[in-house]
């Protein structure tokens, strides 16, 4: 399948820690990058949870529209799509349903494998970054974290997704247990 990779968020750290009620920090550093590399079981070289022990969850996807929708539903916008703080935003593909799958990524620089375990639940910082309501409306909209188990490298612009196959019961619990 066709789509494209709109934006590509890599973050040194986080925006969104403390309570939301306390602001989102700021940070003057570059987060949207053009091209990021990404390592088998340990993320997107550069961003804040690369190598951690959560390398199921390393790595997030959001579809655009997720996010367009969320404009029209709240009546506000236009949104910066990096404010979802997902690694990944696309256009052409309901990321959503990719939750608990394995998938090919390729944006021309070769086919990474990835897979997802769980969805990208938002959380009550989606209130402070894009408008109140947004929290509640991302629901079951938030975008999937997954692992990447290959090297290469991603870049803005076309790509496909392609092999997408659903993960067995027994996968989507051994992964989490083990992080824990």
């Amino acid at each position: 399948m066709k789509i494209e990779i709109v934006t590509l968020v890599v973050s040194p750290r986080h925006a969104y820690e403390g309570r939301p009620s306390e602001g989102i920090a700021p940070y003057d550093g570059v987060e949207t990058v053009d091209t990021v590399r990404v390592r088998a079981h340990k993320g997107l070289v550069g961003d804040r949870y690369f190598g951690t022990k959560f390398a199921y969850a390393a790595v997030t996807l959001i579809a655009e529209e997720s996010l367009n929708w969320l404009e029209g539903e709240l009546a506000t916008g236009p949104f910066d799509p990096a404010l979802a703080r997902r690694n990944i935003v696309t256009r052409g593909i309901d990321v959503d349903a990719l939750a608990r799958t394995s998938f090919v990524l390729d944006s021309g620089q070769g086919p990474i494998r990835f897979r997802s375990l769980t969805p990208a639940n938002p959380c009550a910082w989606m209130n402070e970054a894009f408008a109140p309501g947004a929290h509640q409306a991302l629901r079951g909209r938030g975008g999937i974290r997954c692992e990447p188990l290959d090297d290469g490298e991603l870049s803005v612009g076309p790509a496909t997704i392609t092999d997408v196959t659903p993960l067995p019961p027994e996968e989507l619990t051994r992964r989490v247990k083990a992080a824990n």
